[in-house]
């Protein structure tokens, strides 16, 4: 089996071109991982290669392959959850159990990807678990979640379980600048730093002009929470007052620099690795950090239940401040 622009997670590639080429490939499977690690691409590129008809699978010139790529191949359905939990309906799955047992129009067969497979409710997954159980000859499960551990072990024990992460910063680098022809090099080898080798969050943050302007408030925030003057801090901030959806933005990356620091104050070394979490980490305590995370969390909380913007943002920094001991 080919893997096209598929970068790292060698061993996992490797156990489902055996399974694939050697025709034992499961009935079931789930690929799970954080949110960006590619389990969406895998599952599109094991559904491509299921009705491929090449030599090759995928070929990605065949007519199954073309209409796998269109996502217009009447032999591969998809279905998915929302962001929020028992988003998944039953729906979907009854209509699954009644189409799975139906011939292939053209394939020798037909696949389901279920994405967001941690959101399903009881009620689906106790529907798709009759389906696993007896499955269908020419039908294909892929499922795709955060973590299996989120399903109900009947259903993790009817199907095989592969785990997805990030790659190394030097792949990760190789991966985006040839999906994003012409963009700045130096810039995709920032985010790799910052994602830690998570091509779909460098996807999403390079491809976002706020998460971009998010990712340039944040070291400026670091800096001006321990520097002598507390107006700094305001100042930083101030714009974030205006602007409610690069506010939430900018809090989700201080979550993830906080915590950054955290880890290396203990010892560890953060995915990102960036100049001011570590800056962070040599000049407070660990029990200082943390305190920056809750504050943090809680004022991202707080965006969500409409606050006042200005209150919320003077709050939020008298309240790092202190817990910074400034």
């Amino acid at each position: 089996m080919l893997f096209q622009n598929f970068a790292g997670n060698g061993e996992v590639k490797r156990q489902l071109s055996l399974a694939f080429d050697e025709g034992r490939f499961p009935h079931a499977v789930i690929l799970e991982g954080p949110p960006g690690t590619g389990k969406r691409t895998l599952a599109r590129l094991l559904a491509q290669a299921a009705v491929c008809t090449g030599a090759e699978r995928p070929c990605g010139s065949c007519p199954g392959c073309v209409k796998a790529k269109a996502g217009s191949h009447p032999d591969i359905y998809t279905a998915s959850g929302g962001t929020a939990a028992r988003s998944f309906h039953v729906e979907a799955i009854r209509f699954l159990r009644s189409d799975a047992y139906i011939r292939p129009n053209e394939a020798p067969c037909k696949v389901y990807l279920l994405f967001q497979a941690q959101t399903m409710s009881e009620q689906a997954q106790n529907a798709l678990l009759k389906i696993l159980e007896e499955p269908p000859a020419q039908a294909l499960f892929i499922l795709t979640c955060v973590s299996a551990s989120a399903l109900l072990p009947t259903v993790r024990s009817r199907a095989q379980v592969f785990t997805l992460g990030p790659v190394s910063e030097q792949e990760a680098v190789e991966a985006v600048t040839a999906q994003l022809p012409g963009i700045d090099r130096a810039a995709v080898e920032s985010a790799a730093r910052q994602w830690g080798g998570n091509i779909g969050q460098m996807l999403e943050s390079l491809q976002d002009s706020r998460l971009n302007a998010a990712l340039e408030y944040v070291p400026k925030i670091a800096h001006a929470l321990t520097a002598p003057d507390e107006m700094e801090l305001l100042a930083v901030t101030a714009p974030l007052i205006r602007d409610k959806d690069l506010l939430r933005a900018v809090l989700d990356r201080l979550v993830g620099l906080f915590r950054d620091a955290c880890v290396i104050r203990a010892g560890g070394s953060a995915l990102g690795g960036e100049s001011a979490a570590q800056e962070l980490a040599a000049t407070l305590t660990r029990d200082k950090l943390m305190a920056l995370v809750t504050e943090t969390v809680t004022a991202r909380e707080n965006v969500e239940r409409n606050a006042n913007a200005a209150l919320l943002v003077t709050a939020y920094c008298a309240r790092l401040r202190r817990a910074a001991g400034r």
